[in-house]
């Protein structure tokens, strides 16, 4: 018997409600050319399913098929209804499957994240664990807090420029991957400050910049630290992507995460001094929704963290403290910049 005979999708038409198992009888009729053929694919008599049709055509002010020896076939106002009623059967079959599926899978986890190289493993270990993540991306870290108090993200992965608080809704709960995440230099693969290990900013003074200002606190920081520094350097604006590829071609110099991999035409370095840090946090309305998620978090990270050369080198010659590494800060929250 079909599914369609038990959702009543209904229009109503005078004395009769047209419902989607009336719309599927017509697709079945032009479907098979047959009264005989459609009765029998439904599962029906074919007296119930003429009499059905009848009342159809009657409701809808004319015939829908013209009947014939050979079988049937659509009139105007047949091919008319038919071109509303397909799509229609086959939405509600795709609601119906769409349906039993998550109820057999259970509700997904709405992951929100700012870009991060973590990102693909954090997701893998998720749907390894039993999960399903829907993946949510965003360049602003507010946004995506706000997102997870207003209910429409279940987590969000995060960062915060140091010297610009993030806008933390008072009612999120929040833990530290990393306090402080030193950010590199992303240059020409030919540029002659590639021969050092850590780079002066002063020997990049000369370059042309591009930084996204969208990236929440991004500019702001950039600039203290260019003004601590006592340089000057030319600015463009762009998004990390576009910066890549002017990188590539000697155009400009910009800063990215540590965990940015080399390329043959791109070098990744420290700075010295680590002037410019970030602050890694997971947002989620309860310590139950942080539990599910962080380890996974914390060990995408981790691994991405050792596949990157420049960041390895130096997590092995600062050795950081992290949240992970303190037994007794399992839960490390800010109030900082709490709203």
């Amino acid at each position: 018997m079909c599914v369609w005979c038990n959702h009543r999708f209904r229009f109503s038409f005078k004395d009769m409600e047209l419902e989607v198992r009336h719309l599927r009888a017509l697709c079945a009729i032009a479907d098979t050319g047959s009264l005989h053929r459609a009765a029998r694919q439904l599962g029906v008599a074919q007296p119930s399913l003429s009499t059905q049709l009848r009342r159809i055509e009657q409701e809808l002010g004319g015939a829908l098929f013209l009947r014939a020896r050979t079988g049937c076939r659509p009139t105007p106002l047949g091919r008319l209804v038919l071109s509303r009623a397909r799509p229609l059967v086959a939405e509600m079959r795709s609601l119906v499957a769409e349906a039993r599926s998550a109820a057999v899978a259970g509700p997904r986890l709405r992951v929100g994240s700012t870009a991060s190289r973590a990102l693909a493993g954090w997701l893998r270990r998720l749907r390894g664990g039993g999960q399903e993540p829907a993946l949510h991306m965003d360049v602003s870290a507010n946004t995506l807090l706000r997102m997870v108090a207003a209910g429409q993200l279940d987590v969000a992965f995060v960062h915060e420029v140091e010297g610009t608080p993030l806008r933390i809704p008072a009612e999120l709960r929040l833990r530290v991957l990393l306090e402080r995440e030193p950010q590199f230099v992303l240059l020409p693969a030919d540029h002659p400050a590639t021969a050092k290990t850590e780079v002066e900013l002063y020997d990049l003074a000369g370059d042309r910049w591009m930084i996204d200002p969208s990236v929440d606190g991004e500019w702001d920081g950039v600039r203290r630290m260019f003004r601590a520094a006592g340089v000057e350097p030319d600015v463009l604006h762009g998004d990390y992507h576009t910066a890549s590829a002017l990188v590539a071609t000697g155009e400009v110099v910009t800063v990215c995460q540590p965990t940015a991999l080399p390329r043959p035409d791109l070098a990744v370095r420290r700075l010295r001094g680590d002037p410019l840090g970030v602050r890694l946090l997971l947002a989620a309305r309860t310590d139950t929704d942080l539990d599910g998620v962080f380890p996974a978090l914390a060990e995408a990270y981790w691994e991405a963290a050792r596949q990157a050369p420049a960041y390895r080198t130096w997590l092995d010659r600062e050795q950081p403290q992290t949240p992970m590494s303190r037994p007794s800060s399992r839960h490390t929250a800010t109030t900082a910049g709490r709203t």
